[in-house]
């Protein structure tokens, strides 16, 4: 398929620059199996899922990826963090005037040095020269990486509702954002109708913004990030089947997951880096029904979300989001969507 197949038109006001003033207000858009949209509320879903369904969240945490320093030659730099490496080295992408070369050292506004040691594609190979846990220095010295698309400055709200209410393992630069719909109050009346949570991890990076560039999808190189599927998470799931409920992923994060962790067509425990790129022909093996935000045109979200659901009819859902004003993107409402058959 062509990427531009993946296109739609948004008006930028329906992109959400800030969240709702509680999380379970926003919109649902439910796409049932066979059936036309239905315009309803997130506050809704428990009444929407069954006793005996299992929801599987993504439990990682936002950390304060984003900081800012000078060259020697006293150009700006803009540093966000990918990953940390251990050994306070880090993978990151650098935004200045001039990439900085190996070797070249940056000063942060605090004064903190960092070296660039190396380039690894569209990523720097960074050192820290100071001997710390770097979670702990960022959680002071960092910035909140807001998407691009928000086009504003972190406020101190977004310390807290740009995290899931369960956000446990550190390590994302992006929100899982189907999970910021969901408060203690959705969770307990979840619990108080049979329907079992459990925990998967996805560290998110920044290339869930990146828009495939490539004029055939087949042709993108799609984005590593580590996962961590536990096998109390492969057999609860295996007990949920059996007992005839289905498995609703919370995110494309959880989708992603669980089907990196399938093996010859069997669920398994799993941990590391998955460049796992769901396009529309894809065969599911764990998830029944997804619940997500609205994404990016032309984006690797927006075509596994075709491949669970159907590419016309995802399309055309979203033609109905666009009409009804529903709001777009991290911030944004939400869809409930069964699997097509």
């Amino acid at each position: 398929m062509r990427t531009s197949d993946f296109d739609y038109e948004l008006p930028a006001e329906l992109i959400a620059q800030r969240p709702l003033a509680t999380r379970s207000g926003s919109r649902l858009l439910y796409l049932a199996a066979d059936a036309m949209p239905v315009d309803t509320q997130f506050a809704r879903l428990p009444s929407l899922l069954r006793e005996g369904d299992l929801l599987v969240f993504n439990n990682t945490r936002v950390f304060p990826a984003r900081l800012f320093g000078k060259k020697t030659s006293g150009g700006r730099i803009e540093i966000l963090i990918e990953r940390l490496l251990g050994d306070s080295q880090v993978l990151a992408h650098v935004r200045a005037s001039k990439s900085p070369k190996a070797g070249a050292r940056i000063e942060l506004e605090d004064g903190t040095a960092v070296t660039m040691l190396e380039r690894r594609d569209e990523l720097f190979k960074l050192q820290f020269e100071i001997q710390c846990d770097l979670f702990k220095y960022l959680e002071h010295a960092g910035q909140l990486p807001l998407p691009p698309y928000i086009e504003r400055a972190p406020e101190k709200l977004d310390h807290e509702r740009y995290q899931t209410v369960y956000a446990e393992r550190v390590g994302a630069i992006a929100a899982p954002t189907a999970g910021l719909h969901f408060d203690h109050d959705v969770l307990a009346s979840l619990n108080e109708q049979g329907i079992k949570q459990c925990f998967i991890t996805l560290h998110v990076g920044a290339g869930t913004f990146q828009p495939v560039r490539s004029e055939l999808i087949e042709d993108h190189a799609m984005h590593a990030e580590w996962a961590e599927v536990s096998e109390s998470v492969c057999e609860l799931i295996r007990d949920t089947r059996q007992q005839g409920g289905r498995i609703v992923a919370v995110g494309t994060t959880v989708i992603r997951s669980l089907e990196a962790a399938v093996m010859n067509g069997k669920l398994i425990p799993f941990s590391g880096n998955t460049q796992l790129f769901i396009t529309p022909g894809f065969t599911f093996n764990v998830v029944d029904v997804l619940i997500t935000n609205f994404h990016l045109p032309r984006s690797s979200l927006l075509m596994l979300v075709s491949a669970f659901a159907g590419h016309q009819r995802v399309m055309q859902a979203y033609q109905h989001a666009v009409g009804q004003r529903y709001r777009f993107f991290s911030y944004g409402d939400a869809m409930l969507i069964e699997k097509q058959k």
